[in-house]
């Protein structure tokens, strides 16, 4: 499912000239000439938590994690790049969530490996719990990113693909602190 609508006047200059802007359908079963751009996520983002109150259990509201990035891409010749990710998602809903639903801001970047931002697009993504259950896992499919190549000897190594959720200054802080809300699991029954 396409997310990808431009935020700014000024970022879809960048994403119609670049990074964002193909269909899945453009794969075809040629060897790529070069290996695919890195994509995964970014640490300090990977996860959101929802606190009403003091930072205990009894007062996490939404949560979110991601749990793994996987990229597909696309070049020969002289072409750009043309790639598209999946992103493993786990939503949860502690004792303060209000309903069976929210909806989490998330960002995709295509940067220049280790040096700069290329494009960045951020897109909501709306989760609905069944009733009596406390967490929803999914994967979102994220295509349309197009990764414009100087000449053919440019390879997809020279870029990475990163998400993550888009956080409050707080909620990064907060990330960074290395505090873990972790969702409560039975422990493995044990051999008699």
């Amino acid at each position: 499912m396409k997310r990808f609508v431009p935020a700014t006047l000024a970022l879809s200059a960048v994403l119609l000239s670049g990074c964002f802007g193909f269909n899945a359908s453009d794969f075809d079963d040629s060897p790529n000439v070069g290996p695919c751009p890195v994509a995964g996520a970014l640490y300090d983002a990977a996860r959101v938590v929802e606190i009403k109150g003091a930072e205990r259990h009894e007062n996490v509201g939404f949560t979110g994690a991601i749990e793994g990035v996987r990229g597909f891409c696309r070049y020969i010749g002289t072409n750009p790049i043309t790639m598209e990710i999946e992103i493993d998602f786990a939503f949860g809903r502690g004792p303060k969530a209000d309903g069976l639903s929210h909806s989490y801001p998330v960002f995709v970047t295509v940067t220049r490996r280790d040096r700069s931002i290329l494009a960045k697009e951020r897109f909501d993504i709306p989760v609905t719990w069944p009733a009596g259950m406390d967490v929803v896992r999914l994967t979102e499919k994220v295509p349309g990113i197009m990764i414009p190549r100087a000449n053919e000897t440019v390879s997809g190594s020279n870029f990475e693909v990163i998400a993550g959720f888009d956080l409050t200054p707080e909620q990064l802080t907060y990330n960074r602190s290395g505090t873990r809300f972790t969702i409560n699991v039975a422990p493995p029954a044990t051999p008699q």
